[in-house]
Formats: structure tokens, C-alpha cells, sequence
């Protein structure tokens, strides 16, 4: 991440967690709206194209977690590991000095 960026927010390394952790939740949103549409459609040409939006979607979603797990930042199989990249991530955030 940028360190300039870092130095602005004052969280160091943690600033590309929190973008990684923030496109994770952001490409769960659009799975679940795309298939929320999907089921809303009669359409059969929109449909199609919303299957590929899906597909499409939970691809993108399988590479954000691939690489969040293999920087250490998301232990979806090890609860106590995950709340404790939590603790560490919330404990920084109220650090922040705040202007």
C-alpha cells in the first residue's frame, strides 16, 4: 500500500487489510444482489446475463478471500484466529489519532 496513504491514516500495514476487508464485504453485497435479481426476473435473456454477473461475482469473491487467507488476514476455518486479526484490526482503529 501506498505510504503515503498509510502515513495519512495512521494505520501503518494494516491500511491494505482494511481495503482487502472492505472489497470482501462489498463483493458479498454483489453476490447477494445479483442473486436476489436473478430470482426476481422472468425474463429469460436477463437471467442468463444475471447468471454470468453471478458467476462472475462469486469468482471475484473466492479471489479476495484466496488472498486475504494467504496474507493472514481472514481464518475463515479458525475462529480464535480471526477474532484475534479482529481485536488487533478494532484496537488500531481506536487509535487513530483523530484531528
Amino acid at each position: 500500500m501506498n505510504q503515503i496513504v498509510q502515513n495519512i491514516t495512521g494505520m501503518g500495514s494494516l491500511t491494505e487489510q482494511v481495503v482487502a476487508t472492505d472489497f470482501l464485504i462489498t463483493a458479498k453485497s454483489g453476490v447477494r444482489n445479483i442473486a436476489y435479481a436473478l430470482t426476481e426476473t422472468s425474463s429469460p435473456e436477463v437471467r442468463q446475463v444475471l447468471k454470468q454477473y453471478l458467476d462472475d461475482a462469486i469468482n471475484t469473491h473466492e479471489q479476495i478471500s484466496n488472498f486475504m487467507v494467504s496474507q493472514g488476514y481472514y481464518h475463515p476455518d479458525n475462529l480464535n484466529e480471526q477474532i484475534n486479526v479482529d481485536t488487533k484490526a478494532a484496537q488500531t482503529a481506536l487509535n487513530i489519532p483523530q484531528p
